[in-house]
């Protein structure tokens, strides 16, 4: 593969769920042009003239510019793909480093007229099919001792965003999935970030404002997550949004605790959560982490230890 000075991934494997298009396909090359050899997971839903999936078509990629590929077409919705992923990895290169989970749906209606059909689909996809895949390879992954999960969420799950209520309520849930992972993995060498990518893709085309479809390209997001793979890499528990040529870092927030009076009224709660939004803020690695640190504010300093 050409087009870096090193292949800071060579050696490697990984899997790229919903790798035929868009971001995924920006991922999968990425990774091979790093040195890695990549599963490309992207489900066979329509074929394209030649009879083959996106899948192969960017396995075919790989494997034109030098590097290593095979492809796989299980629906990340269907719990035994992430197993078959995993294997797949060991049985074709002997071990498994990387995974990002890229595949997703959205299905838009208005929440007020939404089904369960269509938040279960979405669901399934975007959580289940993230949780399955990613448990699947952090039990290899804790085993090795080594290991690097980036799962790909939304800005609609840190913010919401009108007619994409189970999108949003999926990526917030892929977002919480990934700090949990983060804690549990490190002390075993597996490291998982969430990235909340800006790119424009099939998925964003008719929503994307023109002005910046030119400058959202899947391609320019591709880097972060590369680097996330790094084996060097010691990122860990991050939210990272990226879109374009920059980046930022996302945390959950609590602001400052503030004391209840005898009776709450509306007018009272108001100033209460404005007097608390101007105190310190705080940021925790789980949520425990953030019970403690609430309860011993509400501790009398005479019982403290």
């Amino acid at each position: 593969m050409t087009g870096r000075p090193h292949q800071t991934l060579a050696g490697q494997v990984a899997i790229v769920t919903g790798g035929g298009k868009g971001l995924g396909r920006a991922f999968a090359l990425d990774l091979a042009a790093a040195g890695a050899a990549v599963v490309v997971n992207n489900r066979n839903r329509v074929p394209h003239e030649d009879g083959r999936s996106a899948a192969d078509h960017v396995v075919d990629e790989i494997v034109a510019a030098g590097g290593r590929a095979v492809a796989d077409h299980g629906d990340a919705a269907d719990p035994s793909t992430g197993e078959t992923l995993v294997q797949t990895a060991l049985d074709t290169y002997g071990r498994l480093d990387i995974v990002v989970t890229s595949a997703a749906i959205n299905n838009p209606q208005m929440f007020h007229k939404t089904t369960a059909e269509n938040f279960a689909q979405v669901m399934t996809t975007n959580v289940i099919g993230t949780a399955m895949v990613t448990s699947a390879a952090m039990r290899v992954m804790r085993e090795a001792g080594h290991g690097r999960i980036i799962m790909v969420a939304s800005t609609a799950g840190l913010h919401g965003e009108p007619t994409v209520s189970a999108y949003a309520a999926s990526k917030g849930a892929v977002i919480a999935l990934g700090r949990t992972a983060a804690v549990e993995g490190a002390r075993r060498g597996v490291l998982t970030n969430v990235l909340l990518p800006y790119a424009t893709t099939q998925m964003t085309a008719g929503g994307m404002d023109p002005r910046h479809t030119a400058t959202m390209d899947a391609a320019l997001v591709a880097p972060v997550v590369t680097a996330l793979a790094d084996p060097t890499s010691n990122v860990n528990g991050q939210v990272i949004v990226a879109a374009g040529t920059g980046l930022r870092v996302a945390d959950s927030v609590q602001h400052a605790t503030v004391r209840l009076p005898d009776a709450l009224t509306p007018a009272a709660l108001d100033d209460l959560l404005t007097l608390s939004r101007s105190g310190t803020s705080h940021t925790y690695d789980h949520a425990h982490e953030a019970f403690l640190d609430f309860a011993a504010d509400l501790t009398p300093p005479a019982e403290r230890t």
